[in-house]
């Protein structure tokens, strides 16, 4: 009678354990069908609402009408477009803008975002609608004392919490100094007058936020050309039709030269092909 009692709650346990996995796998399975209907919820509204932060000249900034435009976001129009939708443009930092997407406050991100390995782990990303690499405005006169990538230890980095280019900075030494929804204006001042000693981005965004401000006494690196990068659209985890419908969109403009044209009206070059220079990869940093 003991043993049977004994394999009686063996078997009882046993049971339990397999209930329990098998609602955790159902609440994953149920996550995920939740994420993937983003494309019906999204059809059915007639928007797309997308995340961006109007701080980045040449790529989501307001112009002289305060009208809000940029590379990113003439890119989003053109897809809700093409998908007969509207699009509503949500402000935020770019610190906010994964957890808005987690939490559901907008559909995708649309603000030069990077693809990376750590992301990827986390959303979805479209093909690419960008291509670039890394660069820094730093001071004219002697290069902020910057002329290697080693020298960045112990020098002050004007970045986001959350940038690819903050982490590439802390990784080589610089202590990052972090704003909020902060306007070129904001990081390039604090280079010029000494409060900083870089500002890491974009090539492009560097480009046209240090040509901006001629009153500064700061200009583009003139040798340091790294980490090459892809900017794309991004999407919830597991969202796969809607990003199979951005895909598409994308495609389209590739084919018949919208993204072309786009590029050249913000960058002054085709951004949305691959860059043919060399570029240095970085080692060992895991973004």
């Amino acid at each position: 009678m003991k043993r049977f009692v004994f394999l009686s709650v063996i078997g009882l346990i046993t049971i339990l354990a397999a209930c329990g996995g098998g609602n955790e796998n159902a609440d994953d399975n149920a996550q995920d069908q939740a994420t993937d209907e983003r494309w019906e919820q999204v059809e059915e509204a007639g928007e797309l609402v997308v995340g961006t932060s109007g701080t980045l000249i040449a790529a989501s900034f307001y112009d002289e009408n305060d009208e809000l435009t940029g590379y990113d976001v003439e890119v989003m129009k053109e897809i809700a477009e093409r998908l007969e939708l509207e699009v509503k443009f949500e402000i935020m930092s770019v610190d906010s803008m994964m957890p808005a997407i987690n939490s559901g406050r907008i559909d995708v991100a649309a603000n030069d975002m990077s693809i990376t390995k750590k992301r990827q782990e986390e959303f979805n990303f479209s093909d690419p609608y960008k291509y670039s690499w890394t660069t820094m405005a730093v001071r004219t006169d002697d290069n902020s004392g910057i002329e290697s990538l080693e020298d960045l230890a112990g020098k002050k980095a004007g970045g986001g919490a959350t940038t690819i280019y903050s982490q590439i900075a802390e990784q080589y030494g610089a202590e990052v100094v972090t704003y909020g929804n902060a306007p070129n204006e904001a990081y390039l001042s604090d280079v010029n007058n000494g409060r900083t000693d870089l500002v890491m981005n974009d090539y492009f965004l560097t480009k046209f936020g240090v040509a901006a401000f001629p009153e500064f006494d700061i200009h583009l690196h003139p040798t340091l050309k790294f980490y090459p990068t892809e900017q794309a659209v991004v999407l919830p985890k597991h969202a796969d039709v809607l990003t199979e419908k951005i895909n598409e969109a994308l495609a389209e403009m590739h084919e018949d030269g919208t993204l072309t044209e786009l590029a050249v009206q913000f960058y002054e070059e085709d951004a949305s092909r691959e860059p043919e220079d060399e570029i240095e990869e970085i080692e060992g940093i895991e973004l």
